[in-house]
């Protein structure tokens, strides 16, 4: 068994999975940008070191959370969205990748995420070439090329569809929201607990070098699902409009995770 796993970024999804692979007898050192996140760390079981990168340089001692890690998980988004001064992400994995390849770490698994395939439409594989349309999506795709291209590291990037779980759900933003389009577009979500299965399965499988799509298999329709999910609620419903192009739907298609499925939470 893999020794020791390296989690950059121990928050909503890093830190339960950094708790997960503890379970499973796995040691980890996780890190966070917060010392009194550290302290929650630490309490888990997890090995915290206060990292924090940026475009220039890479704050914290890097090389000691990468020592004796066998397989490194990278879980930092972009942050490109909203207001205020953004950084270069891809400066901040360059970064990264420049630290990795001084140390031992061979073993890569880059959280990644569907909106690199932009607007495309139709039923998109793994095989669909990325046409992001945001920033954010532009810079995960030169993140995941700048990992690939290395031969002398074994990477496997994971596109997460959107992410649902504890405290995160997309349909208390859209509640009592009107004239919404794309009602009748499929969407394409995935639960934080499959998320964790599926990083699991990737270190357990030893299955690097490959991309995968990571949604649930099933794809209601967004007025049939945010409808349905804010009656649970008790919440007002969106209201979409007839407009809307039918839009992308990930295909859960991997042959790696077609025969590995049936750990998947229901989206429902």
């Amino acid at each position: 068994m893999i020794k020791k796993i390296g989690v950059i970024g121990c928050g909503w999804l890093g830190l339960p999975l950094a708790e997960s692979l503890i379970s499973s007898g796995y040691t980890v050192n996780g890190t966070s940008t917060s010392d009194e996140k550290l302290s929650i760390l630490r309490e888990k079981g997890i090995t915290p070191f206060k990292i924090a990168l940026s475009e220039n340089n890479i704050n914290g001692d890097i090389d000691a959370f990468l020592n004796s890690v066998s397989v490194l998980v990278i879980n930092i988004p972009p942050k490109l969205r909203g207001k205020g001064p953004k950084e270069s992400y891809i400066a901040k994995i360059t970064l990264l990748h420049e630290a990795i390849k001084k140390s031992a770490v061979k073993n890569i698994i880059f959280a990644s995420s569907t909106a690199v395939y932009g607007d495309t439409e139709g039923t998109v594989t793994e095989k669909t070439a990325p046409e992001p349309t945001t920033e954010s999506g532009i810079q995960l795709v030169q993140c995941e090329d700048l990992l690939k291209k290395d031969k002398e590291l074994n990477t496997t990037i994971i596109r997460f569809g959107g992410l649902i779980g504890p405290n995160r759900h997309p349909v208390t933003m859209l509640s009592g929201r009107e004239n919404l389009s794309g009602g009748n577009a499929p969407v394409n979500l995935i639960h934080l607990d499959d998320c964790i299965g599926i990083i699991k399965r990737v270190i357990e499988c030893d299955h690097y070098n490959d991309v995968l799509n990571a949604v649930y298999p099933e794809h209601p329709t967004k007025k049939e699902y945010y409808t349905l999910q804010a009656a649970k609620r008790g919440i007002p419903a969106p209201k979409y409009s007839a407009t809307g192009k039918n839009q992308k739907l990930i295909s859960f298609c991997s042959i790696f995770l077609i025969n590995n499925y049936n750990f998947l939470t229901s989206i429902n």
